[in-house]
C-alpha cells in the first residue's frame, strides 16, 4: 500500500463518528473518579484536573498496549498471511487461529466489565468493515459464495478473501463460538484493510487515549479545550513510546504457527495496573453512572 492511500485509511479510522467507544465505555474513568482518585488528599491544596487525568490516562495507557497489542499483532500477522498467498492456508484455518486468540484474551481480561465492553467494541469493527469499508453489499456477498466454493483460486482478491473472512467471523461471534473482543477485531479490521502492523499498533493507542479524554469532557472533569491540549503537547509521546515497548510482543500462540505453547514466549501479554482493573471491575456497584462500561 503506498503511502498517500495509508494516510488517508488513517483520517478515516480516527474518525470521532466512529464506534471506537468513548460515547459508551469509559476503561475506568468513571470508577476512577467516583472512588476519589481525583481528589487530592489533603483539602488545603486541590489536584489539578488535568494532572490527575494524565495519570490515569498513563497507567491506564501502558497497561492497555501490554495487554492488547500483543493480541492486535498476531491478529494482524494471521490475516495478512491469509490475503498475502491464500493458497497456504483457508478460512476455516485462519478462523481457528483468531478463535483461539479471542479465547485467550477473554480468559485474561481480568473483570467481567472489560469484557463487556471489548465485545461490543469489537462487534462494532466488525459491522464497520462491512457496511462502510467494505463494496456494496451486492459484490461483497456474490464474492463470499465464490470463495465458498473456490477456494483455492488465483483470481480471487484481496478484498474477497477479506470480506470473506469477516462475515464467517461474524457468524460466529453471533453462534456465540467466539467472543468478538476488541484487540481481535481491530487486528482483523486493520490486517483487512491493508493497513502496516506499526501503523495499526499506534492508531489503536491512540484511539485508547482519545477515548479516555473524551470520556473524561463527558464526565466534565476537563474541557475539551484542555482535551485537545493534551492530544496535541502530551498524548504524542507516551503513545510513542508504548507503542514501541510493546511492538514486537506476541501471545505466544499464533504468529508462524498459533499452534505452538504459550511458555516458548517469555514476553507476553500482561497487566500492569491492578488498581485500575479493581476500579473498573467496581464499575456497576456506582449508585449512577454515565458509561455502561
Amino acid at each position: 500500500m503506498d503511502s498517500d492511500t495509508e494516510a488517508y485509511l488513517l483520517l478515516l479510522l480516527s474518525d470521532s463518528n466512529l464506534p471506537t467507544g468513548s460515547f459508551v465505555a469509559s476503561a475506568g474513568l468513571e470508577s476512577y473518579v467516583t472512588h476519589g482518585f481525583y481528589s487530592s488528599p489533603t483539602p488545603s491544596t486541590p489536584r489539578d484536573k488535568m494532572d490527575a487525568t494524565m495519570d490515569f490516562l498513563q497507567d491506564s495507557l501502558r497497561s492497555y498496549a501490554r495487554s492488547a497489542l500483543p493480541f492486535v499483532s498476531d491478529t494482524h500477522d494471521v490475516i495478512r498471511k491469509l490475503l498475502a498467498d491464500s493458497r497456504d492456508a483457508s478460512l476455516d484455518s485462519v478462523l481457528e487461529a483468531v478463535t483461539a486468540l479471542d479465547d485467550l484474551y477473554e480468559s485474561m481480561t481480568l473483570n467481567h466489565v472489560a469484557r463487556r465492553a471489548s465485545k461490543s467494541q469489537g462487534v462494532a469493527l466488525l459491522t464497520l468493515y462491512s457496511k462502510g469499508f467494505s463494496k456494496p453489499s451486492t459484490r461483497r456477498q456474490r464474492q463470499a459464495q465464490v470463495i465458498m466454493s473456490h477456494p483455492a483460486d488465483d483470481e480471487l482478491s484481496w478484498e474477497t478473501y477479506a470480506g470473506a473472512f469477516v462475515e464467517k467471523l461474524k457468524l460466529r461471534i453471533r453462534q456465540e463460538k467466539t467472543h468478538g473482543h476488541l484487540p481481535i477485531c481491530w487486528g482483523v479490521l486493520t490486517a483487512c484493510l491493508g493497513l502496516s502492523l506499526e501503523r495499526s499498533q499506534f492508531l489503536h493507542l491512540f484511539l485508547h487515549a482519545r477515548s479516555l479524554l473524551s470520556a473524561s469532557i463527558r464526565l466534565n472533569t476537563i474541557g475539551p479545550y484542555a482535551a485537545q491540549q493534551l492530544l496535541l503537547h502530551t498524548v504524542k509521546p507516551l503513545v510513542e513510546a508504548e507503542a514501541l515497548k510493546s511492538k514486537t510482543l506476541r501471545t505466544g500462540i499464533a504468529g508462524g504457527d498459533w499452534r505452538h505453547p504459550i511458555d516458548e514466549v517469555h514476553h507476553g501479554p500482561a497487566v500492569t495496573w491492578p488498581l485500575g482493573e479493581i476500579l473498573a471491575a467496581r464499575h456497576d456497584l456506582q449508585h449512577s453512572r454515565i458509561f455502561n462500561s
